[in-house]
């Protein structure tokens, strides 16, 4: 009877032994990975204010496609991010005005948004054209090398 549970006693140890093997095993390439991003993330460093998010609104979607893949082919941002159906109210000529548009959310570098703004004054059918920037300064340190890496200087 004593050999009985000493047998069962090892059984069991035996299958907790493989069950902690099997799961560390199957837990290493997830913990590696998760690692690997928390280091990535703590190791890149960002100087607050590089990058701007700048706005543009537009009368449609083909507008504002248009413009974006244009800025975007000639390295005036990484990123354009087109948000239909907006409604904006605002006072033109005295009236107050109500409109449908879309939304450009425009990801760049600060020293670019000058020459942002520029581009599309020129192509944007409005006679007053939006386009307002605020500085990024936090972010996602990877995205931001991205913007960086995309966007020459």
């Amino acid at each position: 009877m004593r050999f009985g549970l000493l047998d069962s006693q090892q059984g069991g140890t035996l299958k907790t032994v493989v069950v902690t093997v099997l799961v560390s095993g199957l837990m290493l390439p997830l913990l590696r990975t998760v690692g690997l991003r928390a280091f990535s993330m703590a190791s890149e460093t960002y100087t607050s204010g590089t990058h701007s998010a700048a706005f543009v609104t537009c009368p449609n979607d083909t507008v504002a496609k248009e413009l974006a893949r244009g800025i975007v082919e000639k390295k005036l941002a990484a990123c354009v991010n087109i948000v239909p159906k907006i409604t904006s109210i605002y006072e033109w000529q005295g009236k107050i005005e109500e409109d449908s548009e879309v939304l450009m959310m425009i990801k760049t570098r600060s020293s670019k948004v000058s020459e942002l703004a520029e581009y599309v004054r020129s192509n944007h059918p409005y006679e007053v054209a939006e386009v307002i920037s605020l500085p990024i300064d936090q972010g996602n340190p990877p995205y931001l090398k991205w913007i960086g890496d995309v966007v020459p200087e």
